[in-house]
């Protein structure tokens, strides 16, 4: 792990999504980071010890899904499928699947596995998975002031890991999307879907793979915006924990009572074209109860663990 020192920075963006604005000042305590997001390697062994099985893994009850159609019930996770040309970019539903058996021991689906992946992060883990993980671990998820603090690497009001400049001297500095998404992926940076996670530099505290690769969980309830700025010194909040569970359902799907997280740090799948949140400032609002081929997680610890 990497002690990252606390202090107070300016979270949020008013420049990009609506969602992370107010950029407003945040102090948060030292705490110790993982180095990396967790990986299948580290994730197996967890397994392999408490005989843990994840969400993706589990039957669906019937009695959570009324009116579902019985054949439709089966252990499964969503996986991104390249489209085969352009789409209409505001349904999901033009590049995501249900897969049956997708799962973190076979990513995208029954007939794919981890063969040279050890050192990939875990991936198809939902909030609940990553909770037991931190608990087995002796650790925690971060908060999103947490995340986005150590993300920051020391630097001020950058928009990226390493500062300002997305690709410095045409150089590559994380696992995102090149070309027109969804169905034209040029894997310029030397991927298609995950990377090792020591592929990229480290950001100035040492972090590596804190932009693109995985989206990661954070303990925080999603809200739609942040809080505003302290209007004195004084008032600065120190160590936020984010909203209230009850405001984090989606107001566009009233009839889905599943409360979201907030996701943080962009994956291989954010594109120019359709999602830049391969930044800093970046959020986005993940039900607790799902998981994806594209989002994984990484622990902390508060306090001295010299």
């Amino acid at each position: 792990m990497v002690l990252i020192p606390g202090g107070t920075f300016r979270m949020g963006s008013d420049t990009h999504y609506p969602e992370e604005a107010p950029s407003h000042r945040v102090t948060v305590d030292d705490f110790w980071m993982d180095r990396v997001p967790v990986t299948n390697g580290e994730f197996k062994q967890f397994v392999k010890a408490t005989g843990y099985v994840t969400i993706a893994e589990q039957v669906p009850d019937a009695r959570d899904y009324p009116g579902a159609l019985p054949h439709m019930l089966y252990a499964g996770s969503l996986v991104f499928q390249r489209a085969s040309g352009p789409v209409d970019l505001r349904n999901p539903n033009n590049w995501w699947a249900f897969v049956k058996g997708a799962s973190w021991r076979h990513p995208l689906g029954l007939s794919s596995g981890l063969f040279k992946k050890e050192n990939h992060p875990v991936v198809q883990i939902a909030h609940t998975d990553a909770l037991a993980y931190a608990e087995w671990a002796g650790k925690e998820l971060p908060t999103e002031a947490e995340w986005e603090y150590a993300a920051c690497g020391g630097l001020e009001n950058a928009e990226f890991a390493w500062g300002d400049e997305f690709t410095p001297a045409g150089r590559h500095m994380a696992n995102t999307w090149q070309g027109e998404f969804p169905h034209q992926n040029l894997a310029a940076d030397g991927y298609e879907r995950t990377c090792p996670v020591n592929a990229f530099p480290p950001n100035g505290y040492g972090l590596l793979s804190m932009i693109g690769n995985t989206w990661e969980w954070t303990s925080d309830w999603y809200t739609s915006e942040h809080p505003a700025d302290a209007p004195k010194a004084c008032c600065i909040p120190e160590n936020p924990r984010g909203g209230r569970e009850l405001d984090s359902y989606d107001p566009r799907q009233p009839e889905i009572r599943i409360p979201r997280k907030v996701l943080k740090g962009g994956s291989h799948l954010c594109a120019p074209n359709y999602c830049r949140r391969y930044r800093l400032a970046a959020r986005y609002p993940q039900p607790i109860d799902t998981s994806t081929s594209h989002v994984g997680f990484r622990c902390i610890v508060r306090g001295d663990v010299r």
